[in-house]
């Protein structure tokens, strides 16, 4: 295992210490999470969170315009609820929180014990947008892989803009609903604690429909062109969402840590060409690694349908480590 480390019992520590001081005007580090610097009175609170080895999910989405606090597990773990009631604690300012899980048993459980803890008004919205499996090795159910990205950029805006707790749960349903995701493994990940690979794969195989912490996808197979395994992840991703001609949509293209932007940019070349000749109108592109699992390569695909109002919410201000327009 070759890794710019110290000491495996101290990887969160020093990068979360790193990460607060890179991005101090726009967060802080309290204990066990990290929050926006600045708070907005008045506004309803989002939170988020889960294991680290994701960067810069979801630490790297706190700040205006997005979340308010991520809680960060370590390295595929998920953290405890305590993080998650001081997170809440931390960052409430009277509206009420919204916390936005990723369907993974240990989160859910968590985020469900903190849920009933805290005492302001919550609600919770659970991201699910992975279609390659129904049950996997982590969850009940589908995966929350890299949609989530989307679901708390586009309620981050309208929380910022001031809509209830209702409404921003509501807001967060539809969004997930709209949106699926599906991705390919070309390596493996090593996991500092562990030293050794996740999973072994051949030099000429590709895992499809693999999880963001290396779990089994549907099936292995042999290494294909990016236009073959773009065309897979696509039709698997339009099959789940029977989207009609002439639907807007956003494509996020997402590494998984260990693969090149020139390579990501031409999967997002192959992923326009088909969904345009499904007669989808692709209005926004996000292609970058954004939803990792640590050094894997490989990557995923985002499809998300979205209306004018939710486009404008896209569209809209945000100040994050990870993301940055409109400011």
């Amino acid at each position: 295992m070759k890794k710019l480390i110290n000491n495996v019992d101290t990887v969160l520590t020093e990068s979360l210490e790193g990460f607060a001081a890179a991005h101090a005007d726009i967060v802080t580090l309290g204990h066990g999470f990290v929050r926006r610097r600045d708070l907005k009175p008045g506004k309803v609170a989002l939170i988020s969170g889960g294991g680290s080895g994701h960067e810069p999910l979801h630490a790297g989405f706190v700040g205006p315009g997005m979340l308010d606090a991520a809680c960060p597990g370590q390295v595929f773990t998920s953290p405890t609820p305590d993080q998650m009631l001081a997170a809440a604690q931390a960052v409430d300012t009277g509206a009420g929180v919204l916390f936005v899980v990723k369907n993974y048993s240990g989160d859910m459980m968590n985020f469900q014990m903190a849920a009933e803890m805290v005492e302001c008004d919550n609600e919770t919205v659970i991201v699910n947008d992975d279609v390659a499996v129904e049950n996997s090795t982590y969850t009940t159910g589908r995966r929350g892989v890299a949609g989530t990205l989307i679901v708390e950029k586009i309620v981050g805006a309208a929380a910022e803009r001031g809509d209830s707790l209702a409404q921003l749960k509501s807001l967060g349903d539809a969004v997930n609903k709209a949106t699926a995701s599906m991705g390919v493994a070309l390596s493996s990940c090593t996991v500092p604690a562990a030293g050794k690979p996740t999973f072994q794969i051949g030099p000429d195989e590709m895992e499809m429909g693999v999880g963001i912490h290396g779990e089994p996808g549907r099936r292995r197979v042999k290494l294909a062109s990016a236009s073959e395994i773009a065309a897979e992840l696509s039709e698997s991703i339009l099959k789940d969402l029977s989207l009609q001609p002439g639907q807007q949509v956003i494509l996020l293209v997402n590494g998984f840590g260990g693969t090149p932007l020139m390579e990501l940019y031409l999967m997002a070349n192959a992923a326009r060409k088909i969904l345009e000749g499904q007669r989808l109108q692709v209005v926004r592109h996000l292609t970058g690694n954004y939803v990792t699992s640590l050094e894997m390569a490989g990557c995923s695909l985002t499809v998300c349908a979205v209306d004018e109002a939710q486009l404008s919410l896209w569209d809209a201000p945000v100040h994050t480590a990870a993301l940055r327009w409109g400011v």
